[in-house]
């Protein structure tokens, strides 16, 4: 049974108590549709060495492996979406690693189990990429990583085919719940003007939703999933 605490000091100093598997699965099965979803994104803001995070990848990938056991193409391409699609953030650098390493193994003894001689290790490689961004070491309290700079996360979304694009938010745009400003209108402004308008306050249009996001602060070209470390910013 895994260990609900690393030490007495732990607790004092951090409140540093480990979530038993019973209660993570309790907790998670309330949620059950979303964690069914492989796109559907997880946020642990005291991921500790990841109990919650491993479970949410484990049932993940379960769906990816219902829904995909014929197909080795698509079962990687969204066994990686799954793993693009949790997010963790501790205080503690040995649990930032511990998780990442948790993960990385769930992952890659479901990928090397189902795909066998045709897996890759470019593709453990960009595994492996994707959770040095999504799982970082800073405090959620704060907004701030541990070396004193914002928490970024980057956003992870497949375009056309395998192609995968990456857009980095900062978490306090992300955590932002007024409304943004509205734009003064004195009849002569397209919708691109009011684009842009609201461009420079940080929100972005979503076409989707027909409501305003935060902006990015960086975007980088689509490129194939398998090489999401190569990409340089546009």
């Amino acid at each position: 049974m895994p260990r609900q605490i690393k030490s007495k000091e732990r607790v004092a100093e951090h409140g540093e108590v480990f979530t038993n598997e019973r209660e993570v699965n309790a907790m998670l099965d309330l949620v059950k549709s979303e964690t069914d979803r492989i796109e559907s994104r997880f946020l642990e803001p005291a991921c500790g060495d990841g109990n919650f995070l491993a479970e949410i990848l484990r049932r993940k990938l379960a769906r990816v492996k219902r829904q995909y056991k014929r197909n080795n193409s698509e079962y990687t391409k969204n066994a990686f979406l799954a793993l693009t699609s949790i997010y963790g953030i501790d205080i503690q650098e040995d649990n930032v690693k511990e998780c990442r390493e948790r993960l990385f193994r769930i992952w890659d003894e479901a990928y090397t189990k189902q795909c066998k001689k045709e897996s890759s290790d470019e593709i453990r490689s960009a595994a492996k990429y994707i959770l040095q961004k999504n799982v970082l070491c800073g405090d959620a309290l704060t907004l701030m990583k541990n070396d004193g700079t914002p928490i970024i996360f980057s956003q992870w979304d497949f375009t056309v085919g395998y192609r995968m694009r990456r857009r980095d938010f900062t978490l306090d745009a992300l955590m932002r719940d007024e409304e943004p400003e509205k734009v003064e209108d004195d009849g002569q402004m397209s919708f691109m003007d009011v684009l842009a308008e609201k461009k420079k306050q940080g929100w972005d249009y979503d076409a989707e939703t027909h409501g305003w996001t935060p902006a990015p602060i960086r975007e980088f070209p689509s490129v194939d999933y398998w090489e999401v470390q190569y990409a340089t910013e546009s």
